[in-house]
């Protein structure tokens, strides 16, 4: 299940919590590269989204863990963002929760496809379940090592009027249309 490494989980385990203390959702943790570089990129996200202000805040709040702790031995690039409309999927609870919307899936190569795109029903057992044009998709969770949101601008639009936490809508704040 994503995170795909166990450098991944352990940022997330290091830093959840320091997160979601500011007001913040955790939604992804990735380590790639970049330009040559490693990058550690954490996704945050709370209801009404994100902006810059808030990934700076959360940037400082978290790089003096990841000094300490330093679980990413050697130099790499922090990079905090939103989601964006491409949110991933990378803990159990996500697959849950976005049931109803579409997905695309990466798998572990092997026989048969590597991709699964389609509706996601939900998780069952261990079991990701994914309606697609030939039915019902059965996809063990073990053999998913990316998974995302496919959204068109409507749904994020709507997404971001969710509360994550409990799935009702936010009430419309004075600037509200």
């Amino acid at each position: 299940m994503p995170p795909s490494s166990d450098a991944e989980r352990r940022i997330r385990d290091l830093l959840e919590e320091v997160v979601e203390a500011h007001g913040y959702d955790l939604v992804a943790v990735f380590l790639t590269r970049s330009a040559g570089r490693r990058v550690l990129r954490l996704h945050i996200d709370r209801p009404g989204g994100v902006g810059l202000e808030d990934c700076r805040r959360v940037s400082l709040s978290v790089s003096p863990l990841l000094d300490v702790h330093d679980p990413l031995p050697g130099a790499y690039d922090l990079e905090v963002s939103s989601p964006g409309k491409d949110r991933p999927l990378q803990r159990i609870e996500d697959f849950r929760r976005f049931a109803g919307h579409r997905v695309r899936l990466r798998l572990e190569p092997g026989p048969g496809s590597t991709r699964v795109t389609g509706v996601l029903v939900g998780l069952e057992d261990e079991t990701v379940l994914v309606e697609t044009a030939g039915g019902i998709e059965r996809v063990p969770l073990s053999s998913v090592t990316r998974a995302h949101l496919v959204l068109d601008f409507e749904e994020y639009r709507r997404l971001g009027s969710v509360d994550l936490d409990d799935g009702t809508p936010d009430l419309p704040g004075p600037d509200s249309p």
